[in-house]
């Protein structure tokens, strides 16, 4: 692979896509296009009133917003001028922007809205010294900011810009360093990983080896683009590309930004996912006798479909002829609810369902699942278009080197692994060894045809009294596949016994209530009635089939409330904060245990 900067990269696309959309974001509900020669000179132009402000090479540039056009233009603009742009998920606190902003050292803030600005506001009299400007993005008047336009506006004037542009994006090389990026921190305070234009540029090389991307993809972005996975995924990928990439209104209009975009490809966590398999099931459950026998009919037939191409082999003529027919009676209005001309989606950031793969395959649309982590720039292995095994991550993409460790732990080596953690030597030995592998923090296994399959985060393995070890994310995922379970957190670490922390799905629990006469106004007292104790007792029982004994859920809490962002429960890419969740739920948890240690 040919070593290059991610600033030549965009040139490249530039010269050959220019007239063709780069963004596109909404506008009074209507998308609005960015050609990438418009989004050529926006970069120039701000990358050229940043270096105005005195951004110069490697200075760090924090970079506090939502995914939208100027998301993209101050990145690429920062890293132009050989700047490093520092990334925060837009639902961070004042005192965790305080942090990223003070341990980095960044010296210009660029943030989208009033809402973040007051975040900065309530640094008070603590500012880190190194800060020196903030930019906003929206147009509003304030004496301590700029505005994204205003700097804009500086660069256009600067004399010779065209010149003094060229010169400073090619003076950067591609080991000089791209971004620091900060873990979640889902216990103790986030470390800094540091990754250059190359490890950024040798995950995007090897993906597109294994992806054909073409100017005629739509890529739909509403994970954070402060995430590596939407950043390499979602950005960098389409932009090497010439694709155009939509930005989603919100979180919440994913469904209406699907039917407007139409997108052809889409980056997801297994929330999503999730999400949309409960709402079919949901709407199957409220239809007639017909409509439900229909659905399920054309699931075992689109299942057997699946298999028969999962073997290689081609579908009998009798099979194919069911196909036609539940595709046309289910699964059209299935893909057309993702816009009609999805190409595939693509999973990553935490374990997804096997079943649920298998799913959305028998109505034909397939989930590719991969595996990385920030450190890692970030895809280590991911399934293919015409290569894919469920229930794996895929096999290892070119370039990247994988090992198993002999306690099961997942160790990768290659041109990805990042330059180590900003300003801390220490934790970089720890996860860097003398030969240059990472330590993932993974435990999994490769198996005789190549795919990596991951069982579990080391750290949460439990050992349980008796010497047993519970790996809990495939029993979670497992019993996820109950219609009344919507989160499930396992628990047993030096303890006899398996107990769960379980969020029930509420809709589906009100809707039983109302079918076995309960009262279901007060959730907090309906899930500790033994009816719906009952209920949650036989679906685990249900599911843990396969599990051995000493696997089972004996005992669990239904808890009263989703674990969210707000409440401190999840993190931005929603993977569960163990520790705080165990914290929170200390009583029950005691009073499962009881007497047990």
């Amino acid at each position: 692979m040919d070593k290059i900067t991610i600033n030549q990269m965009v040139q490249n696309t530039i010269r050959q896509h220019g007239s063709k959309p780069a963004l596109s974001y909404k506008v009074d509900k209507q998308y609005q296009d960015i050609s990438y020669a418009t989004l050529a000179d926006r970069i120039k132009h701000f990358c050229l009133g940043l270096a105005e402000l005195g951004m110069q090479k490697g200075d760090r540039v924090a970079l506090l917003s939502e995914n939208r056009p100027e998301w993209a233009i101050t990145d690429l603009a920062v890293l132009a001028g050989g700047g490093v742009t520092v990334p925060m998920f837009s639902t961070l606190t004042s005192a965790q922007v305080e942090y990223i902003v003070r341990d980095s050292g960044a010296k210009i803030l660029c943030l989208s809205s009033e809402s973040q600005l007051e975040k900065v506001k309530a640094f008070d009299t603590n500012v880190p010294t190194s800060l020196q400007h903030v930019i906003i993005f929206d147009d509003m008047q304030e004496d301590s900011v700029r505005a994204f336009d205003e700097v804009c506006t500086l660069g256009q004037e600067v004399e010779n810009g065209d010149e003094i542009y060229q010169q400073a994006r090619e003076a950067v090389d591609p080991d000089d360093l791209a971004s620091i990026i900060y873990t979640s921190g889902t216990t103790g305070d986030p470390k800094g990983a540091m990754l250059t234009h190359g490890n950024f540029m040798s995950n995007v090389q090897a993906a597109t080896g294994i992806v054909s991307i073409t100017p005629d993809d739509i890529f739909l972005s509403f994970l954070p683009l402060s995430h590596v996975f939407e950043r390499m995924g979602g950005h960098y990928l389409p932009l090497s590309g010439g694709a155009n990439i939509a930005y989603a209104e919100s979180l919440f209009t994913i469904r209406q930004d699907m039917q407007d975009v139409r997108p052809t490809i889409m980056m997801s966590v297994p929330r999503l996912y999730e999400g949309m398999h409960e709402r079919i099931l949901r709407s199957v459950k409220e239809g007639s006798g017909l409509k439900q026998k229909i659905f399920h009919w054309s699931v075992g037939v689109g299942g057997r479909v699946s298999q028969a191409i999962q073997q290689k082999r081609k579908p009998s003529s009798i099979l194919s002829l069911k196909a036609g027919l539940a595709d046309k009676l289910v699964f059209q209005k299935l893909k057309a609810a993702t816009g009609g001309r999805l190409r595939f989606f693509v999973s990553g950031g935490a374990p997804l369902s096997q079943a649920i793969a298998e799913f959305f395959h028998a109505a034909g649309i397939l989930i590719l699942e991969g595996y990385g982590l920030t450190e890692t720039s970030p895809v280590i292995s991911v399934n293919r278009p015409n290569q894919w095994k469920f229930g794996t991550v895929g096999p290892i993409v070119p370039g990247v080197e994988v090992k198993i460790a002999e306690d099961g732990e997942i160790l990768s080596r290659g041109p990805h692994i990042m330059q180590g953690y900003f300003n801390k030597p220490g934790d970089t030995a720890e996860a860097i060894d003398s030969e240059g592998w990472f330590h993932t923090g993974d435990i999994g296994e490769i198996d005789e045809e190549g795919f990596l399959k991951i069982t579990d985060r080391k750290k949460n393995i439990l050992v349980l009294s008796n010497g047993k070890n519970v790996a809990p994310q495939p029993i979670e995922n497992q019993l996820k596949q109950s219609p009344y379970i919507s989160e499930i957190m396992l628990l047993g670490d030096q303890r006899s016994t398996v107990t769960a922390l379980i969020v029930p799905s509420f809709d589906e629990l009100k809707e039983y209530a109302t079918e076995q006469q309960l009262e279901a106004g007060d959730i907090a007292a309906l899930v500790q009635t033994p009816e719906i104790q009952r209920l949650i007792r036989a679906e685990i029982n249900q599911y843990s089939a396969d599990f051995a004994d000493f696997e089972r859920v004996r005992r669990f809490t239904l808890l009263a409330e989703e674990f969210s962002q707000e409440a401190g429960d999840i993190t931005p890419t929603l993977k569960l904060k163990r520790q705080v969740i165990m914290e929170k739920h200390k009583a029950a948890i005691d009073q499962m245990y009881g007497d047990d240690g």
